[in-house]
């Protein structure tokens, strides 16, 4: 396996610049996921990584070789595609073996790094079926299982799961993070899901328009996000982000006062908290809590061992995670008193256009 490096990398089609000077280290063996909504540039940086795509500037370096200008064959790394691109009249096993086969290496080592891979991804009983034979989860192991007998640098990932349902997602997940981690493997991944990119990354990046806007450990981004997209991107339910004013230093928004914010007097500024740092009032020590405030239960969403709710407050709604004992009796329309917990907020500069 191998580190990558990007340092400056862009890429402009026309007018449009869709990556704007990325600088980004993937040490050896890190599962590094790149993660935004659509159109930020994370696919054209795995594709620009992959050598499916020309930069306009920068430099690509795999492993300690600079390869911005390499055919994708000289790369080393090996791609998983969103739509997996099976041949659907082969076997799984050639499937597996294709790619082998088409750089010459001989029959008794294809075999061999076939049935190891097959093994590890426990395809032993399907490598005589054809791809329409086989579930979406099934067939998804096989293409990592034709990118795993390659024996590459570095694999490349993008957007593998979207085709799978709920509970197929969850196991895949669990299955690639557990290959990735007998394999010590280098990978990129690139998703949409916010979910899956906590589930699986040593290393998030949170991209945006064609930047990098925050990358860090999942538990890093999550406890300590950097900018207001990355707070509400990262995060489900979505982070409240709440507009007001500070005043004798605290923030205030209709009913809501949060002592001890460090802004200057006056200023428009937004206050984040996540939906599981709001709290029935009694619940968190009072040193850490904000003054009580009174909240209509608007929605309850009672989803197996929690619950969130929708508060109307102060003109506005926000959202509050309980556990489903604390939640229990809980009727929509009724009032109840909740606290912040001053701690896990997060202040950002209201917007320059002064948009709300």
């Amino acid at each position: 396996m191998a580190e990558i490096r990007l340092e400056g990398l862009r890429k402009r089609y026309g007018q449009v610049e869709v990556v704007r000077g990325i600088d980004l280290h993937v040490p050896d063996g890190r599962f590094t996921v790149l993660v935004g909504p659509s159109g930020c540039g994370k696919t054209t940086t795995l594709r620009m990584i992959a050598g499916l795509v020309e930069p306009t500037a920068g430099r690509i370096f795999i492993g300690g070789r600079d390869v911005t200008h390499l055919e994708p064959k000289d790369r080393d790394v090996a791609m998983v595609f969103q739509n997996y691109a099976l041949y659907p009249h082969l076997r799984v096993f050639d499937n597996i073996a294709f790619g082998l086969r088409a750089r010459g290496v001989d029959r008794a080592e294809v075999r061999r790094r076939v049935l190891e891979a097959a093994d590890l991804l426990g395809l032993t009983e399907l490598l005589d079926r054809r791809p329409g034979q086989l579930s979406g989860g099934q067939q998804q192991r096989v293409a990592i299982g034709r990118a795993i007998v390659r024996e590459p640098a570095a694999f490349l990932v993008d957007e593998p799961l979207s085709n799978l349902d709920a509970k197929l997602r969850s196991d895949t997940r669990a299955e690639l993070k557990r290959i990735q981690r007998e394999l010590g493997a280098t990978v990129v991944y690139v998703t949409h899901d916010q979910e899956e990119a906590m589930a699986l990354a040593d290393e998030i990046v949170v991209m945006r328009e064609g930047r990098i806007e925050q990358r860090g450990t999942p538990a890093e981004v999550y406890a300590r996000p950097a900018t207001e997209f990355v707070g509400t991107f990262i995060g489900s339910p979505s982070m409240n982000v709440l507009p007001g004013r500070v005043e004798d230093g605290a923030f205030v928004w209709g009913p809501l006062r949060v002592e001890g914010v460090a802004a200057a007097p006056g200023a428009e500024v937004r206050l984040g908290v996540r939906p599981e740092d709001v709290r029935p009032a009694g619940s968190v020590p009072l040193e850490r809590a904000t003054a009580p405030f009174t909240a209509r239960v608007e929605v309850v969403e009672r989803l197996g061992p929690r619950a969130v709710l929708t508060l109307a407050v102060g003109g506005g709604n926000v959202r509050a995670v309980l556990g489903a004992d604390e939640a229990e009796g809980l009727r929509e329309g009724e009032e109840r008193r909740f606290v912040i917990d001053r701690g896990a907020v997060h202040l950002f500069p209201a917007p320059a256009d002064g948009s709300r």
